[in-house]
């Protein structure tokens, strides 16, 4: 293999991983995202827990407010039951007394249902929090293992860029790190590729012709393939 192939070949590894530590480095981001993300199910299933519990709450107070209301009216009915002397009035009175304690008695008994709601719903919102504290913890553990991998990997990038300035200095021919870097680009990172012994190249999986992988196996000259373009090596 000719010096300065090998020089390109060593410095396509280097660009190869460089090029895989942006790509990570752009992922984490949106990873660190997808994790924050989990939560949202489980705050809502929170808040939707509180609102349940504190609709309830409300309809206990209003019936409680109602119950309070109707002991007031038949308190009132009574006490008039007790000044009137008339006999018809009398019954009236004690009709309405009767009508105002049967909704008391249904105010009473939904009111017992509703606190008994009140358990379950209050056991699913503790339970609800639960889940949001177990995820929280998760996502947070998640996210701080993340953030030590963009660390480590934005090291490893600055090492990497490092050696790639090394070994770019190492070729003396401008002109042929333009063309791998063209190369580079245009064929998603293979600009250096192997020829086989099949005369096919193995960035494009075309067969070659003769005369150039005779070249690419002497050494004579720089070989490209003829299909793609990439700097062909024995």
């Amino acid at each position: 293999m000719r010096d300065d192939v090998k020089k390109l070949l060593s410095l396509q590894e280097t660009d190869q991983s460089i090029q895989s530590l942006q790509a990570e480095l752009e992922k984490i981001p949106q990873l660190q995202e997808a994790a924050k993300a989990q939560l949202a199910n489980d705050t809502a299933a929170v808040a939707q827990a509180k609102a349940d519990f504190q609709a309830n709450e409300v309809e206990i107070k209003n019936l409680e407010l109602d119950i309070g209301t109707r002991k007031n009216s038949v308190d009132r009915l009574k006490n008039q039951q007790f000044e009137t002397k008339k006999n018809e009035e009398y019954t009236k009175l004690g009709e309405e007394v009767i009508r105002y304690e049967e909704q008391i008695d249904e105010l009473e008994t939904r009111e017992l249902e509703l606190m008994e709601i009140a358990d379950e719903r209050r056991q699913q919102m503790a339970e609800a929090e639960a889940a949001l504290a177990k995820t929280q913890s998760f996502v947070d553990q998640e996210i701080a293992d993340l953030a030590a991998r963009a660390t480590q990997r934005e090291a490893e990038l600055a090492e990497s860029q490092k050696t790639r300035e090394e070994k770019v200095g190492a070729i003396d021919d401008e002109e042929l790190i333009d063309t791998y870097t063209r190369l580079f680009n245009k064929r998603e990172g293979n600009a250096i590729v192997q020829v086989t012994e099949q005369k096919s190249c193995k960035s494009c999986h075309v067969q070659v012709t003769p005369a150039t992988y005779a070249l690419a196996q002497s050494g004579a000259a720089i070989s490209h393939c003829d299909n793609c373009g990439a700097i062909l090596f024995p």
